[in-house]
């Protein structure tokens, strides 16, 4: 085994930050949701978005509840700046919607931005320049107070533009991008910088966004950056603080989570987590998430499948069958224990008539976000009976009993064993089927009729109409009703002498073509146990073919 060059990497450094508080709490509101998938998630597209993938974009996300959208990077795409003038000179801007625009601070790019925003009612003007110790070193060669000069002149110069578009409200907005890379001190150095040509008060607040443009720590050290920040800013009161996760480490949900903790208000990311590299925080993830924590997400997340196959369609890109909440597979259990356990919890709770959700191995009820029960177990060869009596009961109504659900499950476990593959419902009601109902060789029913023993009230005689390899007979028996006695007539007229161990019974369908399936378990005279289905309108017939199915059964193995 190759040793890995780990002495390459040195370990994050941590904050120090002796009091923190995030760890106490919990989130009990929603954040300001802004999305950054017209901008950020569409620069990382293979093809970026046409101009029909970004218009269908915007109008899911205004559905969806977003108040506040980046619709580009204007300065730099005449793709972006068409949309965005599309999007003002045809009004597609609601009044309650602020939407973004993203721009470095450097004069030219800020003053194409400004052509770009006029007659738009509600706008956040996104500056941003990087500040990170590693960017300063290698890529501008600035010291800190160069880095500084640079955020200042662009934050004097779009202070000096606001007076050219008087129609248009502008909110200021402030990143120091790679935060996550900046020495503490400095980040709040450059923001109060900022904050100050802003004039920034708790009636004009500034936004700054901390981004973790590359994520380098574990979580628990980004909540500790945000905290340590909001702790240390002058005029707290005058800014709102945002978060902005990359997923470079694969946490940026949880980064976003803790972070929340320490003190943010508000939170810029992707539907589904598209963006550079691994990506950008996923808001969907995020919104569920807090759902189901009773925490109201304030975003529509009701028909996810819909918000999916949109975002595939206008970023090309499929959203992976595991992915949190929304995956094909992720409401799937192949696992027999697993399969045993949420259908127990389906029965519980529609037995318990509550409307608090729980059910082992499902966080979530799948039709709050629009998902259905029918994919939630599947049969392959690591599922158990738990998984085929689910689909039974759930796709056909057939509530098996405890042992015939492991009588039956044997034969789809040598299915899928045999095969490899995953069993599907419809191959599993055709193996019952073959199993237990179509069991009409050599014996099949066509009638019966019973009358009173003329000396004992308790018993009766029972005529039955049967074909016996084709040829029409009728047999007799006797019994305390018609299973026994039409037992009896099995073993006088066929040799096949069976036993009632078990019966269960229940109605297949509603209404005045309801049918009843019945299910019996018989012993033969050897000691065997086999089992029986049958299913007709009338009860007494069903336990009769059950007979049949058991006795057909016997004779095809003999």
């Amino acid at each position: 085994m190759n040793k890995m060059p780990f002495e390459r990497y040195q370990p994050f450094e941590t904050v120090s930050l002796a009091s923190r508080t995030w760890p106490g709490k919990t989130i009990a509101k929603a954040p300001i949701w802004c999305s950054v998938d017209l901008r950020d998630g569409n620069q990382a597209l293979i093809e970026p978005m046409d101009t029909t993938r970004k218009m269908k974009m915007y109008r899911m996300l205004l559905d969806m509840g977003f108040k506040e959208i980046e619709v580009g990077f204007p300065s730099a795409s005449q793709t972006d700046y068409d949309f965005l003038r599309t999007l003002i000179e045809e009004d597609m801007i609601p009044d309650d919607v602020t939407i973004q625009v993203l721009t470095q601070s450097r004069e030219h790019l800020i003053r194409r931005t400004f052509d770009s925003i006029r007659g738009a009612k509600n706008v956040i003007v996104h500056l941003y320049n990087s500040t990170s110790e590693l960017q300063r070193r290698v890529v501008f060669r600035q010291d800190k107070q160069g880095i500084i000069d640079i955020a200042v002149e662009g934050a004097k110069l779009i202070k000096e533009l606001i007076s050219t578009i008087p129609e248009t409200k502008i909110v200021h907005q402030y990143s120091p991008e790679s935060f996550t890379g900046t020495e503490m001190p400095f980040a709040i150095d450059i923001c109060e910088a900022v904050m100050e040509v802003w004039e920034a008060s708790p009636e004009n607040k500034v936004i700054l966004n901390l981004p973790a443009t590359v994520e380098m720590s574990t979580p628990n050290v980004h909540a500790d950056q945000i905290e340590w920040f909001c702790n240390n800013l002058n005029k707290r009161d005058s800014a709102i603080i945002s978060l902005h996760p990359h997923n470079d480490r694969g946490t940026a949900v949880a980064a976003t989570e803790l972070g929340l903790l320490a003190g943010a208000d508000r939170v810029e990311g992707t539907l589904f987590g598209n963006g550079e590299r691994t990506g950008n925080v996923d808001l969907v993830t995020l919104a569920v998430n807090m759902m189901t924590q009773g925490v109201d997400p304030e975003l529509d997340v009701s028909d996810i499948t819909q918000i999916k196959d949109t975002a595939e369609y206008c970023n090309q890109l499929p959203v992976h069958q595991r992915h949190p909440w929304v995956g094909e597979l992720v409401y799937t259990a192949f696992s027999g224990s697993h399969q045993d356990a949420i259908k127990k919890g389906m029965a519980a709770l529609k037995a318990n008539n509550s409307d608090q959700w729980e059910v082992p191995y499902l966080p979530i009820d799948p039709q709050d976000i629009g998902r259905s029960y029918e994919a939630i177990i599947r049969i392959n060869s690591q599922s158990g009976k738990g998984g085929v009596a689910y689909i039974m009961q759930n796709d056909y109504h057939m509530d098996l009993p405890r042992d015939l659900q492991v009588n039956f499950s044997k034969k789809i476990q040598n299915i899928a064993e045999t095969s490899g593959k995953e069993i599907t419902p419809e191959v599993i009601w055709d193996s019952f089927d073959k199993a237990y109902l179509r069991t009409t060789t050599p014996v099949e029913f066509i009638s019966h009729t019973t009358v009173p023993d003329t000396h004992a009230a308790e018993i009766r005689h029972l005529t039955a109409q049967i074909n016996h390899f084709g040829e029409a007979k009728e047999i007799v028996g006797k019994g305390n009703g018609p299973i026994a006695g039409f037992t009896d007539a099995i073993a006088e007229n066929l040799g096949v002498r069976l036993s009632v161990e078990d019966y269960h019974q229940h109605s297949l369908t509603h209404g005045t073509d309801a049918k009843a399936v019945a299910y019996l378990e018989l012993k033969t005279a050897e000691g065997e146990t086999v089992w029986g289905v049958g299913i007709d309108p009338n009860t007494t017939v069903a336990s009769i073919r059950a007979i049949v199915s058991a006795t057909n059964q016997i004779l095809a193995s003999s």
